[in-house]
């Protein structure tokens, strides 16, 4: 592909809408009633636009699945991790991002994102373009098995494209996904990439789909093991705190979240990675102090390495 054409954008398009769909059935396999389903399809001045889908329910309190094709003149630095190669500053993004907050306390947090980034030149002929993404699990109470099932499934996936991806990946994931100021992991990670060519782009979606593929099986996987375990207001009051480090990520240093309100996108579909229901407690209750202990301790472990 030379040149984004309205024939070639349409087609990317249909790849990105197509995961975004996929991603949502099978989230909603997870509830035992139906749930609440928003969708909202949004347009942009600069150009561009998406579809936003909210779920909530009795397993999921609430999900987002949300899917955006924007195109502007000039890219927003938080979009990158390094400098570009090409001087362009016209672009075409496109992608999928996917927040999953369950009502039990035992069902971990997850998350998932794929995109593309195209930079243009006249008449619309491709410069420069890369690939990123990735997906990372946030457990209040973390076991070994589902740590386990989630690393080596994320390995299985990128081993089919390239050996060295998952030690790399990996360890971006655990760099990326952490709070400065509390020193600490926000979860267990995943995989993480950005400005990524794997061969060409037809391939480079292939990698994506794939992993939006492996993300959702092995996050159903595991929301089906625990979604009926019972819990307590002790379970939920802890929940409900850790929960703060989600928004504090997601607030202060998200990429994600930058690029979307620096690139005018629609605000409330750029927070819908919020939980539902969150609390900073100002006194920790000894309930909090000592299960935070423990769970600091879980994930300062680095389980990629142990597969």
């Amino acid at each position: 592909m030379n040149k984004l054409s309205k024939k070639e954008l349409k087609n990317l398009e249909s790849i990105f809408t197509r995961i975004q769909r996929k991603v949502e059935n099978g989230l909603n396999e997870l509830y035992e009633l139906p749930p609440i389903r928003v969708a909202k399809v949004w347009k942009r001045d600069e150009g561009g636009g998406g579809k936003s889908i909210s779920i909530t329910g009795d397993t999921i309190e609430k999900a987002a699945v949300n899917y955006s094709s924007i195109s502007g003149k000039n890219l927003p630095d938080s979009s990158i991790a390094t400098k570009l190669k090409s001087t362009s500053k016209k672009f075409h993004a496109l992608g999928v991002s996917v927040i999953a907050h369950p009502m039990n306390p035992f069902c971990p947090t997850s998350h998932m994102n794929v995109r593309i980034f195209i930079e243009l030149g006249k008449n619309n002929f491709i410069e420069n373009w890369w690939i990123g993404g990735g997906f990372d699990l946030t457990p209040f109470f973390p076991t070994k098995d589902e740590s386990s099932t989630w690393h080596i499934n994320a390995k299985d996936c990128v081993d089919r494209f390239d050996l060295k991806y998952h030690s790399k990946f990996a360890q971006n994931c655990d760099d990326y996904f952490y709070l400065p100021h509390r020193e600490e992991k926000r979860g267990i990670g995943g995989i993480f990439f950005d400005q990524l060519q794997h061969e060409d782009i037809e391939q480079s979606l292939v990698l994506l789909e794939e992993i939006a593929n492996c993300y959702t099986k092995t996050y159903v996987e595991l929301v089906n093991i625990k979604k009926k375990s019972k819990f307590t207001a002790e379970d939920r009051e802890f929940q409900l705190y850790r929960r703060g480090r989600y928004v504090e990520f997601n607030l202060l240093f998200d990429r994600g979240t930058k690029f979307g309100i620096e690139s005018n996108g629609r605000t409330d579909s750029i927070l819908a990675s919020m939980p539902p229901a969150v609390n900073w407690p100002f006194r920790l209750s000894k309930n909090i102090i000592q299960r935070e202990k423990k769970l600091l301790k879980f994930i300062d472990k680095k389980w990629d390495q142990h597969l």
